[in-house]
């Protein structure tokens, strides 16, 4: 470009090409240097095109004002909340995903072992789908509660002084 604009002598720019053809000490060092750029580049291409590739799951509404997209994660926090409100039950962990019937929540929890599991889970299962249909207006197809264990009885020992 700098001889094409004539910002370099064009006998400077003959002398180098003469010298990157002919001499080898100078070929490398810019051949080298060529590839790296060509290697740099490629990344920098790959990069941008990966990172414009997808936005984060979301579910997308269309209402008379315009487009509302609410992010998958937003859902499992307002899940995770609904469930926290229920005493007995711990580590809650929750997994959403969409199709046509709604939304599939799935929650993972470790229970006190002192409340009948089968009636805490329903009542986590209605807060849940209940809160959650209310915040975000979308249905909840299904709630799924997978108990993992029983919370660990804590001891504690009388400290003698």
């Amino acid at each position: 470009m700098a001889t094409a604009f004539a910002w370099v002598p064009r006998e400077s720019s003959r002398d180098f090409l003469d010298r990157l053809y002919d001499r080898f000490d100078v070929m490398i060092p810019v051949t080298t240097v060529a590839v790296l750029m060509f290697l740099a580049s490629l990344r920098f291409l790959y990069v941008v095109l990966r990172s414009g590739r997808g936005q984060p799951p979301s579910i997308d509404q269309r209402t008379d004002f315009g487009d509302i997209r609410i992010s998958l994660e937003t859902v499992e926090h307002l899940a995770l909340r609904a469930a926290g409100r229920r005493r007995g039950l711990a580590d809650l962990k929750a997994r959403v995903s969409v199709d046509e019937s709604g939304l599939h929540i799935a929650l993972r929890a470790l229970v006190d072992g002192e409340s009948p599991i089968p009636e805490m889970t329903e009542e986590v299962q209605r807060i849940v789908k209940q809160h959650v249909e209310d915040i975000t207006g979308i249905p909840v197809a299904s709630v799924s509660v997978y108990v993992a264990n029983v919370l660990p009885v804590q001891t504690f020992r009388a400290r003698v002084e």
